[in-house]
Formats: C-alpha cells, sequence, structure tokens
C-alpha cells in the first residue's frame, strides 16, 4: 500500500479487492466525520449510457456537514465545488486505487481567502483517512 499526490488529488493505492476498497474507504471517511452522500457506479453508468465496457470505477461523493456548513456561510458559491469527490478504481495488479480531491484545488479558483481555514481542515481529514486506509 503506498501514497501520493497528483495536481488535483491525493491518492492511495490498496492491496484490497475493489469492493473491500470501497468499505474502508466509506469507513475512514466516517471516522472523519464525513459521509457518502452519492455513489456513481462508473462502469454501470457507461455501460448503460453508451455501451462500452470500463473497469469498476466508483465515485463516492463525500460531505463533512460541519465543514461544508462553514464554507458555505462564507461563500455560498462553494456549492459548487460540493461534495468532495472521493473516487475507487481497480488496478491491473488485482488491488484498488482510492484517490480523494485537494480541498486546496478546489477552493483556488479565485474563490474568497477566507476559505483557507476550511480547506486546510477538509485537506488535514481527508489525508487522514488516505493515512488510516495505507496503515
Amino acid at each position: 500500500m503506498s501514497q501520493s499526490t497528483t495536481d488535483y488529488g491525493m491518492r492511495a493505492r490498496l492491496d484490497l479487492p475493489y469492493e473491500a476498497a470501497i468499505e474502508a474507504a466509506t469507513a475512514a471517511l466516517k471516522t472523519e466525520g464525513f459521509g457518502v452522500l452519492t455513489q456513481i457506479d462508473v462502469k454501470a453508468t457507461l455501460k448503460q449510457k453508451i455501451d462500452v465496457d470500463f473497469k469498476r470505477y466508483v465515485i463516492l461523493g463525500a460531505c463533512n456537514p460541519l465543514l461544508a456548513h462553514r464554507a458555505l456561510t462564507i461563500e455560498p458559491e462553494i456549492g459548487l465545488f460540493l461534495p468532495c469527490n472521493v473516487i475507487v478504481y481497480e488496478d491491473e495488479a488485482g488491488g484498488s486505487v482510492v484517490s480523494i480531491i485537494d480541498p486546496h484545488t478546489m477552493f483556488s479558483a479565485g474563490i474568497s481567502p477566507d476559505l483557507t481555514p476550511v480547506a486546510d481542515e477538509a485537506a488535514a481529514r481527508l489525508r487522514r483517512v488516505l493515512a488510516a486506509l495505507t496503515a
């Protein structure tokens, strides 16, 4: 199990099957106060909409209500960036990848600097989610 970052997110590779990785990610998010509001099965959606086969891949819409409330109170338009997306997909080696959007990236699009503390706290919590998954 390992962690890495991209320009827009944080990623961990897990030696877990896909379904177990979704369960582990959901549980780790819950520990940090995030609930999963939405779950998009990308594989099923692409098959249904355009009849293509794709690997097992899910987008989880995660939200921490306290942080969301703080952010929305500061800047109502921040709702355009909510919830935080978490993706889980199968990798070629039989494990799974969990990637989480970096809140700093979401909030860096010329949005109020007053949101920086909220982004800092969200990022810290989400880093702990990945740390828990790779422990």
